[in-house]
């Protein structure tokens, strides 16, 4: 076991990647020397030299789709996006292209190639740089994508997403790269598409991926001390969902409350709700209930605290649920 940052699990993940396979290639705005903005690529330039590690200019478009050719000619190229609301000037790529080219040859023509993106707030930054854009690329079939919450999924979980034949968007909570755990390098815990329990509980479910996994943890340890017991269940695959260990989670309790920053109008909690009170009526005691985000634009950042979902906002959901 080796402890290390989130930042440091997936930059370790990706140095395994490039060992193991020549093809692996990154690419991104100042991915190279300086280490991108958050030092998840630093000193992989150094390792691996200026053919593997490139330094692109700032032009999304132009990266993902130099990204599809590298993809469509052997290579698995790695594209760093360096923040999440930069995503959008490559967003006909992805749609139109990347998810696309599959179905499009008739299973004949892969993409092999992950699309980096840090995600969320928290970090007291300025506006297109904290948004949480995920249910867009969850929406569009022919992508996998994905999120890790904790430094072992970080690590191994960026390695499945390259060696998939699929598209993959890997999504990084920016707010929780420093959060230190601990690592198996040996061996991985779990597959890339399963979700996983993270605390087990008997009274209600909390649902959540990414940056809300620690919130979440935190407002069970809070509730435990009121008697109350929560299950806390970390999704990590986003598109496909892991249905079964959700409705297992679900039937446990009897009750779920989904947790994430993303405006909760038709955000992931949406579609959770539905599909768990569809496959999961007759076990359930309260609606499935939502915490997120508001349906406004990303606020300043002297506002977001007031944006996001905090411990309070669980716990009071929670309450109400438990109330039923």
């Amino acid at each position: 076991m080796t402890n290390m940052t989130i930042a440091k699990g997936i930059n370790n993940g990706l140095r395994a990647a490039m060992e193991r396979d020549p093809k692996v290639v990154l690419m991104g705005e100042d991915i190279g020397k300086l280490g991108g903005v958050f030092r998840v690529t630093e000193g992989l330039q150094k390792d691996f030299g200026e053919e593997r590690v490139i330094d692109t200019p700032l032009a999304e478009a132009g990266i993902v789709g130099t990204a599809i050719g590298l993809a469509l000619r052997g290579y698995r190229p790695v594209v760093e996006i360096q923040f999440d609301g930069f995503i959008y000037p490559a967003f006909d790529h992805i749609i139109s292209q990347v998810a696309k080219m599959r179905a499009r040859s008739l299973g004949k023509v892969t993409l092999p190639m992950v699309i980096r993106i840090p995600v969320g707030g928290g970090i007291g930054a300025v506006e297109h740089h904290s948004e949480s854009n995920e249910a867009y690329f969850a929406h569009t079939a022919g992508l996998k994508v994905v999120c890790c919450s904790n430094p072992e999924d970080a690590y191994w979980m960026i390695q499945q997403a390259i060696e998939s034949d699929d598209p993959v968007l890997f999504y990084e909570p920016k707010r929780r790269y420093w959060d230190k755990g601990e690592v198996d390098t040996d061996s991985a815990s779990r597959e890339l598409l399963r979700a996983n329990v993270v605390r087990e509980g008997t009274d209600l479910t909390l649902l959540a991926y990414g940056p809300m996994v620690k919130t979440c943890l935190q407002a069970a340890e809070a509730a435990e001390a009121e008697g109350k017991s929560l299950e806390v269940v970390d999704l990590r695959s986003l598109s496909p969902l892991d249905l079964d260990t959700l409705k297992a989670s679900t039937e446990k309790t009897g009750r779920v409350v989904v947790v994430h920053e993303a405006p909760t109008f038709l955000g992931m909690g949406a579609e959770l709700a539905a599909l768990l009170q569809q496959e999961c009526f007759y076990h359930l005691e309260a609606p499935v209930m939502r915490v997120g985000g508001y349906n406004l634009p990303y606020p300043p950042s002297k506002l977001e605290e007031e944006f996001l979902p905090d411990l309070d906002r669980v716990l009071d959901t929670v309450d109400r649920s438990l109330a039923y």
